[in-house]
């Protein structure tokens, strides 16, 4: 009996909040559906590329031409829709991506996640052998990988990922297949600054919510007073 009287009370709840018109009310209605359309955005777009984040925005022109800053970039798992290929691999196929060869990856530098992942293309696959030339240019010094790993590089940069200091990493290393969380499919210019100023969006969404229930609150009011003054009238 108990149990039928709480299902009763949480759906009266349920039903006053539908229904009410009080403006707090509505307005956490609005925040509660845009949550939803967010959450089922974000559920489709894991089930669709397999991987997470889904989408990422590129915030340094390490990738110009091909990536520009304010790009969003939508990620899949490495090997969906079609094979995963290197700038090794792509020369000898003649698939573009993005403007070059090879596929351009996401990876998380040193197995880190506690910074940003890095979006550098995959220019060849190394063991542990020294190797003395990378995307056919000769390099000065042998380099001598610590582990086996994709050699990664930006299309702006001078040369390769692997070698380099990167603050608050180290040396960055080649990059582990676990550490790969996906590749990109394709960038949309621009729609990226989006997530880059999420907090700033935001409080703005919220700001115009306020001020439309505000509005309409107003609204009701001067439609109220105005039928109040006709019932007086027609007395």
């Amino acid at each position: 009996m108990a149990d039928n009287d709480n299902k009763r009370d949480i759906r009266t709840l349920v039903s006053q909040f539908r229904k009410s018109d009080h403006w707090a009310v509505s307005m956490a209605r609005d925040l509660f559906w845009i949550v939803a359309v967010v959450g089922g955005i974000a559920l489709a777009l894991f089930l669709i590329c397999g991987t997470w984040p889904a989408v990422v925005t590129i915030e340094s022109q390490s990738m110009i031409p091909h990536m520009n800053v304010g790009d969003l970039v939508v990620v899949v798992q490495k090997d969906r829709y079609g094979a995963f290929e290197t700038w090794s691999d792509g020369e000898k196929s003649g698939r573009i991506m993005f403007g070059d060869y090879g596929d351009v990856i996401i990876y998380k530098p040193n197995g880190l996640t506690s910074i940003h992942p890095i979006i550098h293309r995959a220019i060849q696959y190394m063991d542990n052998e020294p190797v003395t030339e990378i995307k056919g240019m000769k390099l000065l010094g042998n380099y001598t990988p610590p582990h086996p790993g994709y050699i990664t590089w930006g299309d702006n940069n001078p040369r390769p990922d692997q070698g380099l200091n990167y603050p608050g990493i180290g040396i960055i290393e080649p990059v582990k297949e676990e550490w790969v969380i996906g590749k990109s499919l394709f960038a949309v210019p621009l729609v990226g600054y989006l997530p880059l100023h999420i907090i700033e969006v935001t409080i703005v969404i919220i700001g115009i919510m306020i001020l439309h229930e505000l509005y309409l609150r107003s609204q009701e009011d001067k439609k109220g007073k105005r039928l109040n003054k006709t019932g007086k009238k027609k007395r």
